[in-house]
């Protein structure tokens, strides 16, 4: 198994530290408490007037058609890997408030709080979670009805990581790749953009 924990240059929770994105997934269903609770937890995110404008649809392995339905609406490329995870989700956002039809400019950004607290259950719970971008809404509107107003967003492939046996050259070179990030000086930044704060001006010397 890969050990992908951050290396951290400031000390964070372990759980954020842990969580990364496989593109393996074992066949193991995931227990239905978990679910539930993955998705307890997205519904406790903030979001801009209490708007919640997130949605999910979700599908298992337990029913195939489903399961099918939901894997078609991934692009080829992730439809490769993902068809081995036991549960398939989209994440769909509400672009306008309920409460006065007005375009919600947060809505994106509480969709993406929504699946942090989703993907730090998951880690909590030993599941891992990759999230997709490469999905096609058009056809997702059509075959689960998403009204006009709402668009499916992400795609999400929930489950328990895998070896990888099986996997395409090029995939296995992207799951044992490092992780790195930007440093905090590349975007922490202060008096003018580009600026690193002196919060993280050490990263900058």
């Amino acid at each position: 198994m890969r050990d992908k924990r951050a290396s951290t240059d400031y000390p964070i929770h372990a759980l954020l530290a842990e969580r990364w994105s496989p593109y393996t997934f074992d066949n193991r269903p995931v227990p239905e408490a978990d679910l539930r609770s993955l998705f307890e937890a997205a519904r406790w995110a903030p979001s801009s007037y209490n708007e919640q404008p997130w949605s999910y649809i979700v599908a298992t392995k337990e029913n195939p058609e489903q399961f099918q339905h939901l894997l078609s609406c991934l692009v080829e490329g992730n439809q490769v890997w993902a068809k081995a995870a036991p549960v398939l989700a989209l994440g769909v956002v509400s672009l306008r408030f309920a409460r006065n039809n007005k375009s919600n400019r947060a809505a994106v950004h509480d969709l993406g709080l929504a699946a942090g607290n989703l993907l730090v259950e998951a880690t909590a719970r030993g599941l891992f979670i990759h999230q997709m971008i490469g999905i096609l809404p058009d056809r997702a509107r059509e075959i689960f009805g998403i009204p006009e107003g709402s668009e499916a967003w992400t795609g999400i492939a929930i489950g328990y990581k895998a070896e990888l046996a099986g996997l395409s050259d090029v995939l296995k070179e992207r799951d044992l790749m490092p992780r790195h990030r930007k440093p905090l000086s590349q975007f922490v930044f202060s008096g003018k953009w580009g600026n690193p704060s002196p919060l993280v001006s050490d990263q900058a010397k």
